[in-house]
Formats: C-alpha cells, sequence, structure tokens
C-alpha cells in the first residue's frame, strides 16, 4: 500500500468528525503517500491536517501514480461507483447503499446510534488500524490566526475585548436553527458583560445572520463575518474566541477542534451521533460540565416527544428549538468564559 486515498464525507461536521480515523490510518502507513479526496467546499479542511499528502476532488482521484487503496468514508453508491470508475484495485468501506459488489472489502455496517465520531473509527480499526478513542483535533498556524486577527480587526475589534462566536446558520436546514432573534439577544446580553460577540459562518447563512445583525445596536454590537471566511480563517477566528454558541452544523465541530468551549443548541439532531466531542452532556439546567482537561462541550437541548426526528424543517410548530430560551444559553456559555 504505497498509495493510499481517503474518500472523505461530504458534510463539514462530518468531515471534522472522521479526523481521527485519518490519523488512524496515517499512523498505521507513515511510509505510504496518503490522499484525501474532497469536495472544494470542505477541501481546505484537510490542507490544515499534518500528515495528509494531498487533497483531490472525488471525481479526479486518479492521479499520475495510480491508487493501490480508497476507503471510503461516505456510506454512498456513488463514492464505490467513482472509485471503481477510477480503476482503484482495492476499494474498502461499509457495506451500505446498495454497494456491496463494488467494495473488495465490504465491512458490515455499525449499530445505528453509534458516534459519527466512533463509526469512522469503527471502519479503519476494522479495516486493521488500530486506534484509541480520541476527540478531533485542528492545529492553527500562526499564518491563520493572525490574519484571522487582521480580519477581526477590520470587522471593528479592537484587539483587547474578550470574543465569543455565535454561529447562527445551519446548513441542513432551517429545523436545526434556534431563531435569528435570539442569537441577538444573547448578543446583547453578552455585550452588557462586556463581551464582544462575532458571527460566522459560511455563504448559506448570509440571510441568518443579517437577521441576527438587523436586531444588535450598541458599542459591542455583534461584528458580522458571515460569508467572509475560507476555512482556514474561521478556524483562525475561532482561535481569538474564548467560547462558541452554535446550532448543530459544521462551524460547532471546527470550533471543538480548535480548542474553542461550546454551548450546542441542539433540537431535531440525536446528540448521541452528532454532538461535539469533548467533555458534555444534555443539560436541561445549563449547568456547565468541568472539563477534565478537554475541551467543555455545553448542550443545550429541550426533550420533547419527536426529537431526534431529523427533518429539515418542522411541520408542528419546531417546539425543540422555540422551547430553549435565552437566559438558558447565557447560563450554559458564562461559566465556559
Amino acid at each position: 500500500m504505497d498509495r493510499v486515498i481517503i474518500f472523505a464525507p461530504n458534510w463539514l461536521g462530518d468531515a471534522v468528525m472522521a479526523l481521527p480515523a485519518l490519523s488512524a490510518v496515517r499512523s498505521g502507513l507513515p511510509a505510504a503517500t496518503l490522499s484525501v479526496a474532497a469536495r472544494p467546499s470542505i477541501a481546505s479542511l484537510f490542507r490544515m491536517v499534518e500528515g495528509i499528502d494531498e487533497v483531490v476532488e472525488p471525481e479526479g482521484a486518479r492521479a499520475a501514480t495510480p491508487f493501490d487503496v480508497a476507503i471510503l468514508l461516505p456510506n454512498s453508491f456513488r463514492s464505490a461507483l467513482l472509485a471503481k470508475r477510477e480503476r482503484i484495485p482495492e476499494r474498502w468501506g461499509y457495506r451500505s447503499d446498495w454497494r456491496g459488489p463494488l467494495l473488495t472489502r465490504a465491512i458490515p455496517p455499525p449499530p445505528a446510534d453509534m458516534h459519527q465520531i466512533e463509526r469512522y473509527r469503527q471502519l479503519v480499526r476494522a479495516l486493521g488500524f488500530p486506534n484509541a478513542p480520541s476527540a478531533p483535533r485542528l492545529d492553527v498556524s500562526p499564518h491563520d490566526r493572525n490574519a484571522a486577527g487582521c480580519l477581526l480587526r477590520e470587522a471593528g475589534w479592537d484587539g483587547r475585548t474578550p470574543l465569543v462566536a455565535l454561529a447562527p446558520g445551519a446548513a441542513y436546514g432551517g429545523s436545526k436553527r434556534w431563531p435569528a432573534e435570539r442569537f441577538a439577544a444573547v448578543a446583547r446580553t453578552l455585550a452588557s458583560d462586556g463581551i464582544q460577540t462575532i458571527l460566522i459562518g459560511s455563504r448559506a447563512d448570509v440571510l441568518t445572520g443579517r437577521a441576527v445583525e438587523s436586531v444588535c445596536s450598541g458599542p459591542l454590537a455583534a461584528l458580522n463575518l458571515i460569508g467572509r471566511t475560507d476555512l482556514p480563517q474561521l478556524a483562525g477566528v475561532l482561535a481569538h474566541a474564548r467560547a462558541l454558541v452554535s446550532n448543530d452544523s459544521g462551524a460547532m465541530h471546527v470550533g471543538a477542534a480548535v480548542g474553542v468551549p461550546v454551548t450546542a443548541i441542539l433540537g431535531p439532531s440525536d446528540e448521541r451521533i452528532t454532538a461535539p466531542r469533548g467533555q458534555s452532556r444534555v443539560s436541561e439546567r445549563s449547568e456547565a460540565p468541568v472539563a477534565d482537561g478537554l475541551v467543555p462541550v455545553a448542550l443545550v437541548k429541550r426533550k420533547v416527544w419527536c426529537s431526534p426526528c431529523g427533518f429539515r424543517e418542522c411541520p408542528i410548530g419546531h417546539r425543540c428549538m422555540r422551547g430553549i430560551s435565552v437566559d438558558r444559553v447565557i447560563d450554559a456559555v458564562r461559566p465556559l468564559l
């Protein structure tokens, strides 16, 4: 196995949760050339990861020197078909989505309620790459941190006031978004504590960010960087923050991987599968966890009969998110600062 390519998950959060599995493969094959096939929207994430030799697009996985093995982290039929079309002789992954005949090593799927990090780790372990429990980790380079500092100052940060990042968007759909006016209320409350808030997210979150920004005012009104950062810049911005308040989103997982204390607001999501990995527990009374040397994560969730549902849009009033008050989120954030 001189040349190995790992097909990465398509969503940012899943890509971050796959990092421990990538680390296990790198440790098991220290002399091999290790490549990652990733969509352009998340490719720069893997350029931040030590031990990755190159990043290519999935449709361009054929290299001048052919790959020996493809490890397929996505469960899709399409990823296996791409690897087959690129004539990669060994194609390894979970036996799912009717793609078993396309795989040369097909691993039985894990339990449905297994955390996504553990699903990826279990796959590479079954393929012969031992690994110990670990959380995703992203190391922000001095260049990216300094560039993010310049961007923050251009947006209006004075370089001294404590920062808390707010991620009000969620790519999957509206059901994962806590109301924008409540994020604005969090920003106003933190401003009264002398804390500057900064809005982060992708271009898809621009309208949500404007809705938050429109009801924020005052000397420490939220600064809006939504749609203005690539992934290295986003990681750099988060490295300057004391905490992150986020819906279930890719930014939530990036923040935890960078080492920022996270308050995650969860509605239709199943925290057993998607919660950011750190020291975490579901908080009905918004009590912050004890870190014990790990990234502290507070999960704020209202228990309703229909959650987790996994719907993109809620058809019955969005009670799981609208039932979470601003006070509960503030009570979860303050002990993490």
